[in-house]
């Protein structure tokens, strides 16, 4: 009997809290794993997706600040990819004890992953992703006045960012690997921060300046590989109507229609909750099969079926 493919995508909370030190970091991803182990301790074949934005936000600063004609700053997607190097090398490493511990004899392995984007996507003139620190509102003019080519916003009430570029993904470049050692029944760890944004030339893949959104990755990813479930792993227990508002109501089980109704009424943050519930419409319409969005801390309970909201045809 074939094993269930499941696709995680890992929220931000999966790898940083307030500690940007790697210490704290590995720290925070071996914490992940411990809850990722329970997916396979239910026989289901893992991929796992993370994103990277304070990671490569902060490391742009640190390319920022060391920039010289010796020592020349990297642009943004080599920073990206980086980064997919860098989490991925924690990840693997904390699954692969992780799976030790638990007597279970698997193999982890990090795929430095491109995504193909369309070069005219009207994305690169709008930049919304953000990456990197927060700033407090009295920061903001000094951080312009430091970074004149940066574009700063408001980010969901926590504080302001940087936003960059943010393309849909058009193809994932690897998926075929990807696949191929998924069924070889190993853990790729794979589409870190989205994947690497490219755009194809001929025979090229050329790096684009830019940051993709991990779950519109995962989505993709989810879809190509023919997966049976896209779960997306967050700080919040599931979705709510409403949210923060004192009439605020999660929902538990909803169709992609219904839920997409909400999404065009733009009742759901740009920078958080809406891309989650974009790119789990999307799999399901796709493909058939459901989406679930719920907090990392509850993957015992979304694997039982007791929480976490429920997307479906």
């Amino acid at each position: 009997m074939t094993k269930e493919r499941i696709v995680v995508a890992l929220g931000g909370n999966a790898i940083l809290s307030t500690d940007a030190s790697a210490k704290a970091q590995q720290a925070a991803v071996m914490k992940t794993c411990e809850s990722l182990v329970e997916f396979v301790k239910n026989d289901k074949d893992l991929i796992i997706t993370h994103g990277n934005g304070p990671q490569v936000g902060n490391l742009l600063l640190q390319q920022a600040a060391a920039d010289s004609k010796k020592n020349p700053a990297l642009p943004l997607d080599t920073c990206g990819a980086m980064t997919e190097g860098s989490i991925g090398y924690w990840f693997q490493n904390s699954m692969q004890e992780t799976l030790l511990k638990n007597k279970i004899n698997k193999q982890v392995v990090t795929l430095i992953t491109q995504t193909i984007v369309d070069k005219d996507d009207p994305a690169f003139e709008s930049p919304t992703k953000p990456i990197g620190p927060f700033y407090e509102e009295k920061e903001v003019s000094e951080v312009e006045k430091a970074h004149p080519d940066w574009t700063i916003v408001e980010d969901s009430g926590r504080g302001y960012r940087r936003v960059v570029p943010s393309p849909k993904p058009i193809k994932i470049n690897e998926y075929p690997v990807i696949e191929t050692v998924s069924q070889a029944g190993i853990i790729p760890i794979v589409a870190g921060g989205g994947g690497i944004p490219v755009v194809q030339e001929g025979d090229r893949l050329i790096g684009k300046e830019a940051v993709i959104d991990k779950d519109f990755s995962a989505s993709k990813i989810a879809q190509l590989v023919d997966a049976d479930q896209l779960i997306i792993l967050t700080s919040v227990s599931g979705v709510y109507y409403n949210f923060g508002k004192p009439d605020q109501e999660e929902i538990f089980d909803v169709t992609a229609d219904e839920i997409q109704k909400h999404i065009d009424n733009d009742e759901f943050a740009k920078g958080s909750m809406r891309p989650k519930l974009e790119a789990a419409v999307a799999f399901v319409r796709s493909t058939g099969k459901s989406a679930v969005i719920g907090a990392l801390d509850d993957v015992k309970a979304i694997i039982a079926g007791d929480k976490g909201t429920v997307i479906h045809k």
